[in-house]
């Protein structure tokens, strides 16, 4: 018996994710760290600073699924392009709607850590 309970201990980590556990770590690490990079280079590069953009990143994920997110900085950097094709990214309906709940999201990642 006490070989099982050793045996279970050992092999625990090896096992999948609770699925909250799952939604919450949808986003790849690269999306996570280009967003740090982003927020350190507008904040400050300071160790305070990694701890705050790395908890902002946590909880913008802990939010707004990784799908929305993606369509949301598209739709952002879109609107800083010029041209026809930028046009359409900047008028409302679902365009707007979906930049609105990726700010939501920012603005309580911000009250919680910044």
């Amino acid at each position: 018996m006490r070989g099982l309970v050793l045996a279970a201990a050992l092999f625990a980590p090896l096992a999948p994710l609770p699925l909250a556990a799952q939604a919450v770590n949808d986003y790849p690490t690269n999306a996570r760290a280009d967003y740090v990079f982003v927020c350190m280079a507008t904040n400050g590069q300071t160790r305070d600073m990694l701890d705050r953009c790395s908890c902002a990143i946590d909880e913008i994920a802990s939010i707004l699924p990784y799908d929305k997110y993606v369509s949301a900085e598209t739709v952002m950097r879109m609107r800083h392009t010029t041209g026809e094709r930028s046009g359409m990214f900047k008028q409302g309906g679902m365009i707007g709607e979906i930049v609105a709940e990726f700010r939501r999201a920012q603005a309580e990642a911000e009250v919680l850590c910044f």
